[in-house]
């Protein structure tokens, strides 16, 4: 530019933009984090041998070798392909991960004829390699918004397959061919969130802005139909596929992810309490109607009916004692007595033998590391422009605080029992394929986010102009 003065004119240099802050990677502190969380399930592990039969367990070498591969190769995965994610979201899985292959392990030693921990194992690492191949391949997350009905035809199917086969404690919840099961609900929630997040991103203005008010209050203004009706009958066709396979956990999940989207999507309060009264009325009406559900529900309330009747604790019962027992510090690993729960002590009621041999500080510390896994989820999401990731990441952490609540809730007595895995920590391969899944879209996520942090305004805002032109072209 220039400047006029009194004896000529004057050149002045144009401001030059401010270099953008260089946000600091931290895998380095990631690497850090991993190695104690390995040599903590590797502590554990021996203590368990050296608790029940007086020295270290054989495999414990192997245990632990296995585990730092998998986890130093998914860290090397990120380190190359996702060099900005959370230092905090790997490590915290292989935490969780170690912990709960330490606690099926030792219960594996009550039920010789019933090993699952190698099983387990198997598992864990194809979930592991599940996280690689999502970290390495997926570049940018915003490319699952084009198949956002891919994803929810898919999630149909997959739910839709196991009426067809037997039901196994009162549920068909599960695949199972030659000796093989699975269970398709788990792979389902992620492809539904993909499809919540990809829709309510599309038309989140039409949802905020337009359609009725309810009963007169501005706060529950609902959508017109032609565009609250598609997700709401996708929502509904999920949920009641569920109820006839009696997967009450799983559907009560659904509700609660596709209530959280509204409300993020929206910003309206009125979402929350619509949801929370119309899970009340349903609650009631299955507890009423389904007798599977309706003798959950009097478990729940006279949890120690069977013993003053003379038949003894029931599961829930024991549950309760279990944690009773556990106190402040625990009895130890490998000390205590949750196997007396019966045939769900490795899958619902897992959660009772933490709380016996870590106490009330173990389990404390597990619910910190599942909560602090949630918010760096919520973090993530929160730190996005772009809609779409914002909505997965939050429905992606908030599928992960349901599930720990509504499983937590049921062992501890505070909500009627539901059956559902605990992610990471309970015997379950589906489960726990699909956490690391999800583990590996919230590290795509946040290093989209992370990166946006060091990045100058125009030049970001030019990027997401351009990918909006190709996705616009794409459609």
């Amino acid at each position: 530019m220039t400047k006029a003065g009194t004896t000529g004119t004057t050149l002045v240099a144009a401001d030059a933009p401010a270099p953008a802050a260089r946000l600091p990677r931290r895998r380095g502190i990631e690497l850090s984090l991993i190695v104690v969380a390995v040599l903590l399930s590797v502590y554990g592990y021996c203590a368990v041998g050296l608790a029940k039969n007086g020295t270290v367990p054989p495999g414990a070498a192997g245990y632990g070798a296995g585990l730092g591969v998998l986890a130093l190769v998914a860290h090397l995965a990120v380190r190359l392909r996702a060099p900005c994610a959370d230092p905090l979201l790997l490590p915290i899985g292989v935490l969780l991960n170690g912990l709960g292959l330490v606690l099926i392990y030792r219960l594996d030693l009550e039920t010789p004829g019933d090993h699952a921990a190698p099983a387990q194992l198997i598992w864990s690492t194809l979930g592991v390699a599940l996280f690689i191949v999502v970290v390495l391949l997926l570049r940018d997350h915003r490319v699952l918004q084009r198949y956002s009905y891919v994803c929810v035809v898919a999630a149909l199917v997959l739910l839709t397959l196991p009426i067809f086969f037997p039901s196994v404690n009162g549920a068909r919840i599960w695949i199972r061919i030659a000796g093989f099961s699975i269970q398709p609900g788990e792979f389902a929630k992620v492809l539904l969130a993909v499809f919540f997040a990809a829709y309510l991103a599309a038309n989140r203005s039409a949802l905020a802005y337009t359609g009725r008010r309810v009963l007169g209050i501005d706060r529950l203004q609902l959508p017109t139909g032609r565009v609250l009706g598609p997700i709401v009958a996708i929502w509904l066709l999920s949920v009641g596929v569920l109820v006839l396979e009696r997967d009450l956990g799983t559907s009560l999940l659904f509700f609660g992810l596709f209530v959280v989207l509204l409300y993020v999507a929206t910003g309206r309060t009125g979402w929350i309490a619509l949801g929370l009264l119309l899970a009340a009325l349903g609650a009631v009406a299955v507890g009423q109607l389904e007798p599977h559900v309706h003798s959950r529900v009097e478990d729940w309330q006279h949890p120690f009916a069977s013993i003053d009747a003379g038949e003894g604790p029931n599961q829930l019962a024991q549950s309760l004692f279990a944690f009773a027992a556990g106190g402040m510090f625990g009895t130890g690993l490998g000390l205590g007595h949750s196997i007396l729960i019966g045939f769900a002590a490795k899958s619902d009621f897992i959660l009772a033998t933490a709380g016996e041999e870590l106490g009330l500080a173990g389990l404390t510390a597990i619910f910190l590391l599942y909560g602090l896994l949630v918010e760096r989820g919520y973090r993530a999401g929160l730190a996005l422009r772009d809609p779409f990731g914002r909505l997965l990441a939050v429905g992606l952490a908030s599928i992960l605080a349901l599930q720990v609540f509504v499983i937590a809730g049921g062992v501890t007595g505070l909500i009627p029992l539901t059956g559902m895995a605990m992610p990471f920590l309970a015997q379950g391969g589906s489960s726990v394929v699909t956490n690391w899944a999800m583990v590996a879209l919230l590290i795509r996520v946040s290093d989209r986010s992370r990166s946006r942090l060091g990045v100058p305004k125009g030049e970001e805002a030019d990027r997401m102009t351009a990918y909006d032109d190709r996705a616009e072209a794409a459609r």
